[in-house]
């Protein structure tokens, strides 16, 4: 059996996920449980320019930093789609 990631949750993603609206984060706290057994779900794609991927939960995005020598995932950044890349 494969070897499940830890996800750690920076401070200010952590905040910008109190700020979004119950039945979405609901959503994205799943999405976001999920990555430690599967790190590049269907649909993730590795941001250009940059060592970030992302993953699409209905309107919002997770942008996140993935170590796979000691299998840690990094949420960098939780918010809509308008707002995530800038």
């Amino acid at each position: 059996m494969p070897e499940s990631y830890d996800v750690v949750v920076k401070r200010s993603a952590a905040k910008e996920l109190r700020a979004i609206p119950p039945p979405h984060s609901g959503r994205i706290l799943k999405a976001i449980k999920r990555l430690a057994s599967e790190p590049r779900p269907p649909g993730c794609e590795k941001l250009s320019r940059r060592h970030c991927y992302r993953i699409r939960v209905g309107a919002y995005r997770i942008v996140y930093t993935m170590q796979d020598d000691v299998l840690v995932i990094e949420i960098i950044k939780v918010a809509h789609r308008r707002e995530a890349y800038r």
